[in-house]
């Protein structure tokens, strides 16, 4: 068998030469070309003789964006699929014969790009012996390959920019899908030897598919999601090769569908786009659609879908009329009713064809001159009318005081598609505090915004409560000046102010931080005191008496959260964002919405807060009302939440709870109180579901009676069934101080933390070693001061 280097190097010099098919082959037919080849050839490919394609397999994973990197419980599970193996092909147009241009039987070919005179290949190669994709270069017949970017990192989408260097996405930013179990790539740029790499994006979420336009911007899908659903906005955006001027291009207000893969159709205003339905299929699969922007970037009507087919993947425009694309193992040609072409294929069995280029040259587009000045550590944000926008009916001038600032903070591991522990139904990440800026009395706002951090914003009135939340984020570059008109704003519209906005008149403000509470919050340290020194003295499950209302808000764990913790969301205490759509109106999230901050001004029960306590509880409901101020929470702490089909349950609960049967037709008993406020894991015989149905005489509240047991379903504490549920909430205590939660005094994060935290250089090799404690608050805290951009020199 041949040596790996060997067979690479053959491959990529022999059978190149040679031209020879190798294992991908053109598709069969009585003659070619077909005739919608042929008539191509005489109109939008004239002039192409060739075109590249990819070939290579694909993961298990159906996620659009899981095909590349590892898997975070284990880091030998690779994203990218079996079969191994790449080839980066050529076909003939005239001739139908496929060619071999590289070959790597254990490796992984992806995106080439051709240069701008057409003679060099820009693509994303892994090598057999490799775990990781990076750029290379090869020449148009195969030789002369050569390695651009290298390290333990992934590479992958690179495109030509006009001025020589190189644009790519890369999990360099050393960050973890909010939401899944696999890494994020942002976009970098590079010089075309890989020289000066450096992130021109700040998204703790993916950027996807860049490419050039005409007008020499560069257009990509951009996936976020502050305090907003995580499966809904992954649409069209553009920015700058610099990084500057990021702005939504199409589709943020119409949520549930992956917009990727976009190109511009030559000689038009449009774009042609991969519509990936609901959160994505694999490798971007869904419906062509060409986009008309000239209405604006909301106007789906200006949206025409190509044919009916819901597969097509990598769409290279030809014209309005005629396009490439990949489908399965095969590359078509798609007229502009959707009718195909077969015109090659990937032929190894598990392969797929992807990325269809012709090989044509093109004009480069212009270059824009960079807005970025690397000798600064902020940028500036410049606000005409925050009262003006899609959503701020209400609102008056003047209303609005100040703008609270924060940052949305990537995770360095994840470990589900869900947001627990971080929130209850709400965010999926932590938020830091950076503090406040003035709004003017006219609406409007300029101040300074750390460089390269994603931030957003809680519009204040004047006792500091929340009447709008930005729900998405925002970033500048270096030395970037930018600016909006409102609120939410139509992107059509322009600042309505006839003259100079107050704030543009003066120097811009500099976010006054709130020293006094913490920049990222935790509710067991920061918040729980405060409900035990006003609240838990009523509001708790020790008493011989329910607490009021059944609320109970002491500190006392619950299966995944704290009983005061869980009880606060679900009985709507607090108003955050949900994993819902975002935009809300005013006063719906937020201290403003929050039956809470009504509790604590001294009209219930006389409870009333020093000041510092109010403003601690307020700001821990604008920053999203999480739970943890850790990321090492994630994975680990949450124990098993009690089972409806348990007994005895059924034979004790179910004739009073029942409302649905299980397979035997057995029926399950199902409470109105949330799993989460059953069980007691800090004292389980102060358990909810043990206090309810036994009698008072035994010590617990009565709750649930019958004919039968008319002081209560447990008689006394030595009922067998009552001892059964004592024991299974013991046996998850149990389970819970074994695995450990983020609050207790032994807390020890999970394994793949420690492995991120020593991989991005933020722990020593040697970190947990022989059972030693690590502090996972600092631990945090220096991973994203890692990211904190640091001046340097100009770019």
């Amino acid at each position: 068998m041949l040596h790996a280097a060997l067979w690479l190097r053959m491959s990529c010099l022999a059978l190149a030469a040679l031209a020879v098919p190798h294992a991908v082959a053109s598709a069969d037919g009585p003659a070619w070309p077909p005739k919608m080849l042929a008539d191509a050839l005489a109109g939008p490919l004239a002039g192409c003789e060739e075109i590249v394609f990819a070939a290579r397999g694909v993961g298990s994973d159906g996620h659009w964006y899981a095909n590349f990197g590892y898997h975070v419980r284990d880091d030998k599970q690779m994203m990218y699929g079996r079969p191994f193996g790449g080839r980066l092909c050529k076909l003939n147009l005239r001739t139908g014969k496929v060619s071999t241009i590289l070959d790597d039987p254990g490796g992984g070919v992806r995106d080439p790009q051709l240069s701008y005179d057409a003679r060099k290949i820009l693509f994303s190669y892994r090598k057999a012996d490799s775990r990781y994709y990076h750029l290379y270069e090869i020449d148009i017949d195969g030789a002369n390959l050569r390695q651009i970017t290298d390290g333990p990192r992934d590479d992958i989408e690179p495109i030509y920019l006009p001025d020589g260097d190189i644009l790519f996405c890369s999990s360099r930013c050393n960050r973890w899908v909010q939401c899944w179990m696999v890494q994020v790539a942002v976009m970098y740029r590079c010089g075309p030897d890989g020289q000066d790499i450096h992130p021109i994006s700040c998204n703790i979420e993916q950027d996807n598919t860049p490419w050039m336009m005409p007008d020499g911007r560069v257009l990509y899908m951009r996936w976020e999601y502050g305090d907003r659903s995580r499966v809904k906005f992954h649409h069209l955006w553009t920015a700058n090769p610099d990084g500057t001027s990021a702005m939504v291009y199409f589709g943020n207000m119409h949520p549930g569908t992956v917009m990727l893969d976009a190109k511009p159709i030559p000689r038009t205003s449009k774009v042609l786009s991969v519509f990936s339905p609901g959160h994505g299929r694999k490798e971007h699969a869904g419906r062509l659609a060409i986009v008309d922007p000239d209405a604006g970037p909301d106007e789906l009507k200006w949206v025409r879908f190509v044919g009916k087919g819901s597969n097509f993947r990598d769409p290279y425009p030809l014209s309005e009329e005629l396009f490439l694309a990949a489908e399965g193992n095969r590359i078509l040609l798609i007229d502009g009713k959707g009718g195909t072409v077969e015109i090659a294929r990937a032929e190894q069995p598990g392969m797929w064809a992807h990325e269809p280029r012709p090989v044509i040259a093109r004009p480069r587009e212009p270059v824009i001159a960079s807005r970025t000045d690397y000798t600064q550590a902020t940028g500036r944000l410049a606000l005409a009318d925050v009262t003006h926008g899609r959503n701020m009916a209400g609102v008056k001038p003047g209303q609005i005081t100040k703008l609270l600032v924060l940052e949305t903070l990537s995770k360095p591991a994840n470990f589900s598609g869900t947001m627990e522990p971080i929130s209850l139904g709400g965010t999926f990440t932590l938020p830091r505090i950076l503090g406040t800026v003035p709004v003017e009395p006219d609406g409007s706002a300029f101040f300074e915004v750390p460089a390269l951090r994603s931030v957003f914003f809680v519009a204040l009135d004047a006792n500091d409560l929340a009447i709008k939340r930005m729900q998405s984020f925002v970033s500048v570059m270096p030395g970037e000046t930018t600016s909006c008109a409102g609120c939410h704003e139509n992107r059509t519209d322009t600042a309505t102010q006839r003259s100079v906005p107050l704030a543009m008149r003066k120097p811009p403000a500099r976010i006054e931080p709130i020293a006094d509470v913490p920049d990222v919050i935790d509710f067991p340290r920061d918040v729980q005191p405060i409900l035990d020194r006003h609240c838990v003295r009523c509001h708790n499950y020790r008493g011989k008496k329910p607490p009021p209302k059944m609320l109970s808000l002491s500190g006392d764990h619950s299966p995944w959260y704290s009983h005061s913790y869980a009880a606060l969301m679900i009985r709507g205490l607090v108003s955050h964002g949900r994993d819902a759509l975002g935009d809300l109106p005013p006063r719906a999230i937020g201290s403003g919405a929050s039956r809470l901050m009504k509790h604590l001004d001294g009209s219930h029960n006389k409870v009333k807060l020093t000041p510092l306590e109010h403003k601690t509880i307020r700001l821990w409901i604008e920053a999203g009302a999480t739970y943890p101020g850790t990321y090492a929470s994630l994975g680990t702490g949450m124990a098993g939440r009690i089972r409806p089909d348990r007994e005895p349950l059924q034979s004790r609960c179910a004739s009073c709870h029942a409302n649905k049967t299980d397979r035997a037709k057995k029926p399950l008993p199902r409470f109105r109180t949330n799993p989460e406020l059953l069980c007691n894991l800090t004292e389980p015989d102060r358990s909810l579901i043990l206090l309810a149905p036994l009698a008072t005489s035994a010590g617990g509240w009565g709750i649930c009676k019958s004919d039968r047991a008319p002081g209560g379903v447990f008689a006394s504490t030595d009922d067998a069934d009552y001892r059964k549920l004592l024991t299974y909430v013991e046996g998850v205590r149990k389970n819970l101080r074994k695995m450990t939660r983020f609050d207790m005094p032994d807390f020890r994060p999970n394994d793949p933390y420690v492995r991120e935290m020593k991989r991005y250089g933020i722990l020593p090799a040697s970190a947990g070693a022989d059972g030693e404690k690590i502090d996972v608050y600092a631990t945090d805290q220096a991973y994203w001061k890692s990211f904190w951009f640091r001046p340097t020199k100009a770019k």
